[in-house]
């Protein structure tokens, strides 16, 4: 290991982008203990596949894991199969659904799919936590809630205000961090990752290892990624998201609609541009800096011949009003015409496949164009011959086809 970094130089390297190290001093002897006895460290993080896609925000922690392998030492992932059927209430204001067996194998294959374009499939392990917590006997989870008070479980703020407000708290729920904390138990894992919100749950696997007998992990907390929309945290369900597997071109567009005041964040995060060479960038050429984000972050996630072909159709479409290369089909049937012509909002729904409502509201918002002309009036009915483009916004284009 005497090419790697020394581990003051290791530390440095994995402070960027976090929230917290607890206890950072330990994490230094562990890194030099490592250096010392060649032992790498044994990183886990956590993911319970509840949602099919992985997006920036999870990117987060998994860009930290890779900083780990990197850095010689070894990634876990656990698959939380089993835990994902309780579902993790943490930040919830109610009980999660609780999701089916199948549901959750049909979302970890997927999930195996996009993790392997961040981390290195060589020097990953993958491991499922039903593997032992799928083997306790009921016996063996008293002797473990043993180990854990009703107190401490309660120190947890969404438990405690969801009690206050007498909005349903189930047992099963109070078990997921004593599950989460278990795996650690289990691999004896020297550090965790996880994001700001699995706080509770990552120190709580610190207690668990002590009253096991085992050295407490270190817990390694990296932000939460705010969403498009600059309020809240990147979510797919919120649609504030950027995929990691999404088109180049669709990750370009998503990504120049952020705010100015976002991008430091984002390229800390999402990049490993040092600040000396983005911020100067930020300040003096904003449009240009997320421009730079953009193709930074595709090349990651697909490549950068990928990256410089999305920025040029971005600005071949939006600079120069220019047609995208590929423009797809809309059918439209003619048995929705009344005398040629059709309600607007029917388009942007064949357009979107989305409902009336979101249709309206693009309209409202002035975001729907035909034939290049502005259609505002949401109860507009167009005219159609077939053959003409409907823009919704700056990503969305389709031809119209009339059939029968």
């Amino acid at each position: 290991m005497s090419s790697l970094p020394t581990p003051s130089e290791q530390l440095q390297i994995l402070r960027r982008g976090t929230d917290g190290i607890v206890p950072e001093e330990d994490l230094l002897k562990k890194l030099e203990s490592s250096a010392t006895t060649g032992r790498p460290l044994q990183v886990k993080l956590g993911l319970d596949p509840t949602a099919p896609d992985i997006h920036l925000g999870l990117a987060v922690v998994l860009r930290k894991l890779r900083q780990f392998q990197d850095l010689g030492h070894v990634a876990t992932i656990i698959i939380g199969d089993f835990t994902a059927m309780i579902g993790d209430p943490s930040g919830k204001s109610l009980t999660r659904k609780q999701l089916s067996l199948d549901e959750v194998r049909d979302n970890a294959r997927t999930y195996e799919e996009q993790y392997t374009k961040i981390l290195d499939p060589a020097k990953t392990k993958v491991t499922f936590n039903s593997q032992w917590l799928g083997a306790l006997s009921f016996h063996d989870v008293i002797l473990l809630t043993a180990h854990v008070t009703v107190a401490r479980v309660l120190e947890r703020d969404d438990f405690a205000n969801r009690l206050a407000q007498n909005r349903p708290l189930s047992l099963h729920e109070l078990l997921y961090p004593i599950s989460q904390a278990y795996d650690s138990v289990e691999l004896r894992s020297d550090v965790e990752l996880g994001g700001t919100d699995q706080r509770f749950n990552i120190l709580m696997g610190r207690d668990l290892q002590r009253e096991y007998g085992q050295e407490p992990q270190v817990a390694l907390f990296t932000p939460l990624l705010v969403g498009l929309d600059g309020v809240q945290k990147m979510s797919k369900s919120l649609g504030n998201y950027v995929g990691v597997s999404e088109p180049a071109e669709s990750q370009f567009a998503k990504l120049l609609s952020i705010s100015d005041d976002l991008m430091p964040k984002y390229y800390e995060l999402c990049t490993e541009l040092p600040e000396s060479m983005y911020a100067p960038l930020i300040a003096q050429l904003p449009m240009e800096a997320k421009k730079r984000l953009a193709v930074e972050v595709i090349s990651y996630f697909h490549s950068p011949e990928a990256a410089q072909h999305a920025r040029t159709e971005w600005e071949r479409v939006h600079s120069q009003h220019q047609l995208p290369d590929e423009v797809p089909d809309v059918d439209v049937s003619r048995s929705q015409l009344q005398e040629g012509r059709i309600w607007v909002v029917s388009l942007v729904k064949a357009l979107l496949s989305c409902g009336t409502n979101e249709a309206r509201r693009h309209v409202q918002n002035k975001a729907v164009a035909l034939e290049g002309a502005k259609v505002t009036e949401v109860d507009a009915q167009v005219e159609l011959k077939g053959g003409e483009v409907l823009q919704v916004g700056r990503r969305h284009f389709g031809r119209i086809r009339l059939v029968d």
